[in-house]
Parts: structure tokens; sequence; C-alpha cells
């Protein structure tokens, strides 16, 4: 609690005010300030995923400075086409033409240029965007559950849409940065070669600009941080939302959940409009100095020109070199807003690349072959979600080769914290999990992956075909083994009055099937998987009578030569179990046969006859007592 309340405190902003939150729960997770202007960690991290596209950089690179010199060359051009070509003589006209060629001849290597560097960049951007997502998808498939249990889907979306966006916006101006801080120098070079005095008079515009941009960086970070912060916000709401959205119809939260939403929208709006106003207002800062130092150039040059002190194609190039150097400012101002965001972006990115895998491989993992026994031990496991609370309590219990063992007990007993030890989701914090006589954080995921198959309370179909879903686990499985396996749980006579039969699609998470349907595919894909162990997770408990009863007939089948592991509330389905083992309160309390246990008029006695028995025929006493202990 005290912890909690730290938590609250810490999200009170300075003016007292807390940010905007989700519509339910995602308080859990605020997002954290987002980092440095210029951040060489992360730009090291991103540069690592276009290192195998540098050479295509290199060239980009090459093709801005072309592009570049020709910037700076056409002013040069003018300028000897007005001195030279304009003046009485019989040279003026092959002057004037050549300076026509030497002129398209620029503007065609400028467009050649333009255009490599625009090809070469967009390809390399998508391109690293492409490895950025895939490295970060292929992560968020190893990490850790305990890591994914409490992240919302909307923060992760967001960051993999969003935040990769806005590394593409960066890749493709990043390299044109280098050419306007080129051209930028290059233009105050040529300009103080040209006429020394009047392109330190064009320059004297510059301070002005340095004073504005000193008091406008802060701000303009300060309001691109809280725009990230808002959209991530507003996506983890949008996404909750959308995902409860039968719970929010079922108890006519609509309007409610609306009105959450809407403020964490406006605030993301508030926040991008405050970030579009700092984005924008160096542009007119900048074109009103372009505007000035223009009016200079022609107020004191043209006095030059009268008095024969000054070429007239000089100050003709320096008004174009005004032009041109107050767009890069103008480019570079905008790039930097761009820059801004990709840092913020790049470090919620490698945040999500640099979230610990909890459970690797032993660097020297054995692989479990197919010919293991199947058997199951718990050695003195202890295990906590948070290992100061242990869930586990020093938990010791073997399933020989080919027995069906049922874990029984009250809500938080532990019994799916057994079955996510044995199929190593988590580590034990002590003790030992053994699969097949071996440590399972001695074996290789992939193959403990390939020897157990889990039929979980609330089943996950994809969306594709129902035989790709029923082959999901067992990819090379063939269209005889598929049919037969959904024929042995009662699923074929369904699957074949579905419009397409087997290659029928199935809607998001199979909404257009029943539970008890989708249940049954979820038993086909077990049987599919020929896997030596079986782990039913409370897999028949929202299932009709009628559907439990063809699954207790197809779990014969199912459980022939198979090592079986069952959580079930209602006891009936687990009556014919070789053993039952009882867990309270993380600790094993009572084990053996139905008629064993029954016969002990313990715990399981008193749950079994809570549950299955008319409540006029059980002592009132009794009762209480099966109650009290189900709750302690």
């Amino acid at each position: 609690m005290a912890e909690e309340l730290e938590t609250e405190r810490s999200d009170v902003r300075e003016d007292g005010r807390r940010p905007p939150r989700a519509v339910v729960g995602s308080h859990r997770i605020e997002e954290e300030i987002f980092g440095k202007v210029f951040d060489k960690n992360i730009v090291k991290r991103i540069w690592a995923f276009v290192r195998p596209y540098r050479t295509k950089i290199y060239w980009a690179v090459l093709a801005v400075l072309c592009f570049t010199a020709m910037q700076l060359l056409i002013p040069l051009i003018i300028r000897y086409a007005i001195d030279h070509g304009m003046q009485p003589g019989s040279d003026s006209q092959s002057v004037l033409i050549w300076s026509m060629v030497a002129f398209l001849v620029a503007i065609l290597i400028n467009f050649a240029a333009s255009y490599a560097q625009e090809t070469l960049v967009g390809g390399v951007a998508e391109d690293v965007l492409f490895d950025i997502r895939k490295a970060m998808f292929t992560h968020l498939q190893r990490v850790s559950l305990s890591w994914m249990d409490k992240t919302e889907v909307g923060r992760l979306m967001s960051r993999l849409q969003g935040d990769v966006n806005s590394m593409q916006e960066f890749l493709e101006t990043s390299v044109l940065s280098v050419g306007d801080i080129t051209l930028l120098f290059g233009i105050v070079f040529v300009m103080l070669t040209l006429d020394f005095k009047l392109g330190l008079l064009t320059l004297c515009a510059l301070p002005v600009l340095f004073v504005v941009r000193l008091f406008w960086l802060p701000r303009a970070r300060k309001s691109f941080m809280a725009a990230h912060e808002t959209n991530s916000i507003a996506n983890g709401a949008l996404a909750e939302a959308i995902h409860g959205v039968r719970a929010v119809q079922s108890m006519d939260r609509q309007s409610v959940n609306f009105m959450l939403y809407d403020d964490k929208a406006r605030a993301n709006l508030n926040t991008h409009l405050n970030a579009a106003k700092y984005a924008q207002v160096m542009v007119p800062i900048v074109d009103s100095l372009t505007g000035l130092a223009m009016a200079l150039v022609v107020v004191v040059g043209g006095a030059r020109v009268l008095n024969q002190a000054l070429d007239v194609g000089v100050m003709v190039a320096f008004l174009f070199y005004i032009q041109r150097f107050f767009d890069p400012i103008r480019s570079l101002t905008l790039q930097y807003s761009v820059m801004q965001r990709a840092m913020a972006s790049g470090q919620r990115l490698t945040e999500v690349l640099d979230v610990p895998v909890d459970i690797k491989d032993a660097p020297n993992a054995k692989i479990l072959s197919a010919e293991m026994d199947g058997s199951v031990e718990f050695k003195d496991v202890v295990f906590g979600y948070n290992p100061k609370h242990p869930v586990l309590k020093h938990v010791s219990f073997k399933v020989n080769p080919g027995e069906t063992v049922a874990l029984v007990g009250p809500t938080g007993s532990g019994k799916s914290s057994c079955m996510s030890l044995i199929h190593r989701f988590y580590d034990a914090q002590q003790g030992q999990v053994l699969v097949g006589g071996h440590d399972v954080r001695d074996l290789t995921q992939e193959s403990l992956g390939r020897q157990i198959a889990m039929v979980l309370q609330e089943p996950f179909l994809f969306t594709g075909t129902v035989f790709e879903n029923i082959r999901y686990h067992k990819t090379d499985a063939t269209r005889e083994q598929v049919i037969e396996a959904a024929k042995a749980v009662g699923a074929h006579d369904f699957i074949m009055r579905m419009p397409d039969g087997y290659e029928s699609i199935l809607g998001q998470r199979g909404g257009n099937l029943s539970l008890g349907q989708r249940q049954l595919l979820s038993f086909a894909r077990a049987l599919v998987a020929d896997a030596k162990i079986l782990v039913l997770d409370e897999a028949t408990a929202n299932i009709d009578s009628y559907t439990e009863m063809l699954i207790q007939k197809a779990l014969v089948k199912l459980l022939e030569g198979r090592t079986g592991l069952v959580i079930a509330h209602r006891l009936a389905t687990i009556r014919e179990a070789d053993r039952i083992i009882v867990l309270q309160n993380g600790e094993l309390i009572e084990s053996g046969n139905h008629r064993e246990l029954m016969k002990n008029e313990k715990l399981y006695s008193k749950l079994y006859n809570l549950n299955y028995s008319s409540f006029d025929d059980i002592p009132e006493d009794v009762i209480e007592e099966a109650v009290t202990e189900s709750a302690t």
C-alpha cells in the first residue's frame, strides 16, 4: 500500500494536476520524460539498423552535396552572365550562350542529384523501419509474460506505429540536414568572397535569430514531449475501450467512457496544437529576417552600384544567396522539431527493445527429445509473481509417465501457476520443475514447447482459416491429421456446416464461433500437436453440458499415451483422474484419487459436496466450514 501511495504522489505534476489517464487502469504505467534533444546513445542504437544500408547512405550524401554545389553555382553563373554578357562588345553573345549552357547543365545535375538522394533516402528509410518493426515484434514475442501482463496494448501499438513513423521522418530528413549545413556555410563563404563588407552586413540579421532560438528551444522541446505523452495515453485509452467494448456495453458505460476518453483526446489535441505552434513559429520569423536582409542588400548594394563600387551581377547574386541562405535555416528549424520527436521516439523504441528477457535458454541448454517419458515433477518449488509474496510454497509432487493428475483448490491456490512453471512461462524462485527428468531451465524453450500442449479456459483463435488454426502448433500437420483430430474431439460436424468447411475464415479471435466451438478447436489443436504432455487449465469451465460430454469422450483418446495435467473447478470432470492434488494457499494439503479423498472428508470432499450436491441435503455447518476453508 505504501508503494501504491508513493506512486500516486509521483504522478502529480508541479501544477498540482494529475496527467491524463486512460479509460480504465492505465495509471499502472505512465510515460516517462523522454530524454535529450540529441542523444548519441539513441543515435548509436538507430545507426545499428542503418549500418547494413550505409553504402546507399553514402551515395545519398554525395548526391546531396552535388545538389548543394549546384545551388551555390547557379547564382555565380547568373552573376557572370550579367557582368560579362550584358556589356557592349563582340563576346557578349558567346558569354550568354555559354552561360545558358552552364545553367542547363547545372539544372540537369541538380535534378539528377535531387532524384538520386530522394530515391536512396526514401528506400533506406523504409528498409530501416521494416527492420525496426521486425526487431520489436520478434523481441515482444520473447519478453517475459510478467512484463506483458502489466503493459497496455495501446501503448505498445503507439510505439510500433507512431514512434516508428517519427523515426522515418527523421531518417528521411537527416541526410538533407547535411546538405542544409553545407549550403549555409557555403553561402557565407561565397558572399564574404564576393564582397566582404556586404557579406558582413547581410549576416548582421543572424544574432537576432540566435536570440530568438535561445528562448524558443526549451519551450519547443517541452511541448514536443507533452504531445508524445498525451498521444500515448490517448492511444492506450482507445485500445482498452475497444478491447473491453462488451463489458462497456453490458454495464451501459458508453457515455461515461466517452467523457473519460474525451478528456484524453482533448488533452492530446491541445498539446499537439501547442507543439505545432512552436514548430511553425520560426518560419515567419525567418521569412521576416530574409526580407530584412534583402532590403539591406538592395539599399546598400544599390547605392554602391550607383557609385560604381559594386558590380550589378554581384548584387543580384547576393539577392539569390540571401534567399537561399535563410532556406536552410528555415529547414534546419523544422528539422530540429523532427529530430526532437525522433529522439523521444527513439528512446521509447529502444526501451521496448531493451525490455529484459527473463526467460532465456541456458548456454548449454539441451533439446528435449520426443522419446522422453513425459513425467513432470515439482521439487520443493517456491514461486511468486512478486517474489516477496509467494504463490506456491515448497510444493513437491510427481506426475508419472502416462498418468492423468488433476490440480484442485480454491481460487488463488496456485493451480495455474503450476501449469505456467511446467511450460516455463516463469522461473521458480526456489526448487526445481522437472519435465522428462530434466530441469526446465536446462532445456531449450522451443523443444519444451513442442512436447507440451495447452488448452486454456479462454481459447485464443487467430484470424485465418479453421484448418490453419487447428494446425497452429504443428504447421506441418496434414489435412488428414487435422480432420482426424477434429472428428476425435467432436468438432468435425460443426466445421462442415460452415460455408467453406475447413477453409472457412474465422473472425477476430474466432468471434464468429460460439465459446464451446472455439474450445473444441483448441482441443483439436492440442491433439494435432501430438505432444507428450497435455495441460488443461479450466478448459471445460465455459462449455455447456452437452459439449462437455463430447470433450470427456474425446479426452480418453486425447490422453491416450500422454501425461495429463488438469485444472477444473467443476470437480465432476476430474473424478476419473488417476490422482488428484489439492492445493490451498499455495501449499499441497491432499493427494489421492477421488474415492480416497472423499473418504478423508477434508477440503476436497467438502468442495465436491458443496458444488455437486443439493444445498438442501448438506448441513449448514458443513457449508459454512467448506466456504471458510476455501476462502482462507
